[in-house]
């Protein structure tokens, strides 16, 4: 199956909204979908929670919306303590489907073979970084970008939970800066929703909401509601 395509532009916000169970996914229509985001995110680790075999037939129905592919690491929020080859083969068997593709920077080392796939392929990838206990020192980010960076990302993500609104400000002007490659950021916690919208202004070019009734991190927008508030900021630029 043929799935549409997504591009990309530095610092254009666009709105990623994910599935946070099976039933949401199932239910999901495309006009739906289309008016809540402009990609959707499917969770095969929340997937395989409830079904022992993958199959496409859960998503099938949305084939023209592009769609982004993650297996999470439970280090990193997933669902399952699923090492990494149990990771990459999920992802694998996805590849004829996937606009994109998820990988957490801490997974890079072990998934050798499958970014030379995705290089064959031409399926673009995000390098994934997730704190939910802290907002890390900007050199910890700055440093798994440039990883991300080295290893062929399109894009690098940063999520982390915000204990302040000095966390939220550094995280903005990490935004801000040039890391060589467009960058998405996002908070976790009480000031997720502000955060979610100051990152965008400041040029986070993927921003997540939730679609249907589950949110897949603490403090997520519905993704309509996120695509309507982001249609309305005026981007800042320094």
């Amino acid at each position: 199956m043929a799935q549409a395509q997504f591009q990309i532009e530095n610092r254009q916000p666009r709105v990623v909204g994910s599935f946070g169970s099976v039933a949401d996914l199932r239910q999901a229509t495309s006009s739906t979908v289309r008016e809540s985001c402009d990609m959707a995110e499917i969770r095969l680790d929340l997937i395989a929670d409830r079904h022992a075999a993958i199959g496409s037939s859960a998503w099938t129905h949305l084939s023209e919306i592009p769609l982004l592919f993650t297996a999470r690491r439970i280090e990193e929020g997933g669902a399952l303590a699923l090492d990494g080859g149990a990771r990459m083969r999920l992802l694998e068997q996805v590849l004829d489907h996937a606009a994109w593709i998820d990988i957490e920077v801490a997974s890079i080392s072990e998934t050798g073979d499958l970014l030379q796939e995705l290089a064959t392929r031409k399926i673009p990838w995000i390098a994934s970084y997730h704190d939910f206990e802290k907002l890390p020192a900007t050199s910890v980010l700055e440093n798994a970008a440039r990883q991300a960076l080295a290893a062929g990302a399109a894009i690098f993500k940063a999520a982390a939970t915000l204990i302040s609104p000095a966390d939220l400000a550094r995280l903005a002007n990490f935004q801000l800066d040039d890391h060589g490659l467009p960058v998405a950021t996002m908070g976790m916690g009480p000031l997720a929703p502000v955060s979610r919208l100051l990152c965008a202004q400041c040029g986070s070019v993927l921003n997540y909401g939730y679609l249907g009734n589950t949110a897949t991190a603490p403090g997520q927008w519905d993704s309509a509601l996120l695509k309507t508030a982001i249609a309305r900021l005026v981007p800042f630029n320094v």
